[in-house]
């Protein structure tokens, strides 16, 4: 639970923390909050960073001055519980806040996120409930379950394929440094609308060791047609498994005349009956389409994939992976192929939720015991995952 301290204290903390380093930066002479459990912890990540210092850059924010920084004004900060810093090394200079946030989640901390591009700036916080694990460069969601996986795989090189792009030679694109795909698997609402190269590109992918996603292309123009895409995608798609999520793309101009009202009524249809059924599932689209024909619930719900083939996207909505070429050469793939980068840990994500075909109790295996108790009856075992349950069956 936090201490309350008065705006005049100059208590010292802990050998190298200070409350005036925790006040509110609102301009204003009030109280300030701070937690025990925090400054504890932050002892323990100076050591193990082996700092010079550790810069405090917010720390308590009152209600007002948390809103004015585009916070809710109920976050950590305001009850104590965090602390935005900046952390040197013995030479001086400033560690790079993936090292931070890796230290961080060793050390406890609940709340941890890279707050800036620069990757200078780290949030940490003691949360009494739950976890969060953030890069606020792509936004306020939590983006893995690990920060050494995540900023292990970070700007993983990816492509996405289909039938335009003939016949892949997968091993090649593995040894040329790809990291994942996501695989067309069809368009339209006919199940004969299957990308013609999806089960050899899925097949070739998963034999080279490539994580896999999938998108289905769309043209419904209502709700009724974006279920019944819905209803086709997850047939081609029964039975495999994806490390990657599964998307929906919509970009057709005769969809966006309809409005961003209806575009995004078409866009719920599909993501909402894919995800039921099982799936981590997310919107494929440009910068533009995303900002002028997509409803904000869609974007804070959904995992995106972004469009936007530029050196530096200027799109401040989050997102998972981004398109940022049309026009990639890759070893293995003739002519040009689009370009991604991953920035989320979906494997991990996807496999600890068990979507995707990740099931934690998929496939059952019964073993029945040789010799019945009876001529009715018989005792069986059943394995699933690694529970094991032992029964009788009675004839019936």
């Amino acid at each position: 639970m936090s201490k309350t301290y008065e705006y005049s204290d100059n208590t010292q903390l802990s050998p190298h923390f200070n409350i005036s380093e925790f006040r509110c930066k609102c301009g204003k002479e009030h109280e300030t909050l701070n937690s025990p459990e925090l400054i504890e912890k932050l002892e323990k990540l100076f050591t193990a960073l082996n700092c010079s210092k550790i810069i405090v850059t917010s720390g308590y924010r009152c209600e007002h001055h948390d809103k004015n920084v585009g916070g809710s004004g109920t976050g950590q900060h305001t009850l104590g519980n965090a602390a935005d810093i900046c952390c040197y090394g013995q030479d001086g200079q400033p560690i790079s806040s993936k090292v931070v946030c890796c230290k961080a989640q060793d050390i406890g901390f609940r709340g941890i996120a890279n707050i800036t591009a620069a990757y200078i700036y780290t949030h940490v916080d003691v949360r009494p409930n739950g976890k969060w694990y953030g890069d606020e460069v792509h936004g306020n969601n939590t983006v893995t379950d690990d920060f050494y996986k995540y900023f292990g795989g970070e700007d993983m090189k990816g492509i996405d394929v289909s039938v335009h792009n003939g016949n892949i030679d997968w091993n090649k694109v593995k040894a040329d440094g790809i990291e994942f795909a996501i695989l067309r698997a069809g368009f339209g609402r006919l199940e004969k609308q299957k990308d013609e190269k999806f089960e050899q590109n899925y097949a070739g992918a998963k034999a080279a060791g490539i994580p896999v996603g999938a998108y289905w292309y769309s043209y419904a123009m209502d709700e009724d047609e974006a279920r019944l895409e819905a209803d086709v995608f997850l047939k081609v798609i029964k039975g495999k498994q994806f490390e990657m999520p599964v998307y929906f793309d919509l970009e057709e101009k005769k969809q966006f005349d309809l409005g961003k009202e209806k575009v995004s009524v078409i866009m719920r249809a599909f993501l909402e009956k894919v995800e039921k059924a099982g799936y981590f599932v997310g919107l494929y689209g440009s910068a533009s389409s995303l900002t002028t024909h997509t409803a904000d619930d869609i974007k804070s719900h959904y995992t995106i994939w972004l469009a936007h083939w530029v050196d530096k996207t200027n799109y401040s909505g989050a997102y998972g992976i981004w398109q940022n070429s049309e026009k990639g050469k890759v070893d293995g793939i003739s002519g040009n192929v689009d370009l991604d980068i991953c920035y989320k840990d979906f494997p991990t994500i996807i496999k600890g939720k068990g979507l995707n075909g990740w099931g934690k109790a998929a496939n059952p295996t019964p073993v029945l015991d040789p010799e019945p108790t009876t001529d009715t009856t018989a005792a069986v075992t059943v394995t699933i995952g690694k529970d094991t349950y032992r029964g009788t069956l009675t004839k019936v």
